[in-house]
């Protein structure tokens, strides 16, 4: 392993964490093993602290690489309850708004997911880390600011339906870069003439690497100290 020359490392990120908090550790434990203050360390691709999955870290001058691995085609698995809505799109903030579910099946549910299939325009969330005058989206967001942003086309390959609890849904999605799946469940609710949000969301794919070749980041220390390191 040489870390300066740049290694591709593969993690699953954990709940409640944010990209950066996984950067942050994954650097503090190499460059103490290094033995060096500063080391490049970088993500290919934001995932929310409520999501967990793929996320591809790189290395000193992998990182290079990392715009190559965020063009790279993604899956999630994504859990959305109907009939409500919440300000971020998912349960970083409460229920705002509730909606009738009564007139949604598993046959409506099914045609309108395929409606999302192909190029399609959509709005990025108010609470995400689009720009906006050079600040992120998020920021301006949690102060309470009105945010708006301007859609974006986007290509779903795949939508299909895993489980159908009403008012509760399972979708795994295979998706180019630049989604939401946040915004897609919004999208989708409105849809269904009702409204949702995500209670859940795992990415399990990002290009080849699914989430089995992915290492936990409470083993990495231990995993590190067996590495064959090149100082």
């Amino acid at each position: 392993m040489n870390f300066k020359e740049g290694e591709v490392l593969y993690f699953d990120k954990p709940y409640r964490w944010t990209s950066f908090a996984l950067v942050n550790k994954i650097r503090y434990h190499i460059s103490r093993k290094l033995g060096v203050k500063k080391i490049k360390v970088g993500h290919a691709g934001t995932l929310d602290p409520l999501a967990t999955g793929v996320m591809i870290i790189c290395t000193g001058k992998a990182t290079k690489r990392i715009e190559e691995f965020q063009y790279h085609t993604k899956e999630y698995v994504a859990t959305l309850q109907l009939g409500a809505t919440t300000p971020s799109y998912d349960l970083e903030k409460e229920i705002d708004a509730t909606y009738p579910t009564e007139h949604i099946t598993r046959e409506l549910v099914e045609e309108t997911l395929q409606r999302f299939v192909g190029a399609i325009e959509q709005i990025p969330p108010a609470f995400s880390a689009c720009k906006v005058d050079g600040k992120r989206a998020y920021e301006l967001a949690r102060k309470g600011d009105d945010v708006q942003l301007k859609p974006k086309t986007l290509v779903i390959d795949e939508i299909e339906l895993l489980e159908c609890n009403l008012p509760e849904i399972k979708i795994r999605v295979v998706c180019s870069k630049g989604t939401y799946i946040r915004a897609l469940a919004r999208d989708i609710g409105e849809a269904l003439h009702s409204g949702a949000h995500l209670t859940g969301l795992i990415r399990t794919r990002v290009g080849d690497i699914v989430l089995e070749d992915c290492m936990k980041v409470e083993d990495f220390e231990g995993w590190l100290e067996q590495q064959e390191i090149d100082f």
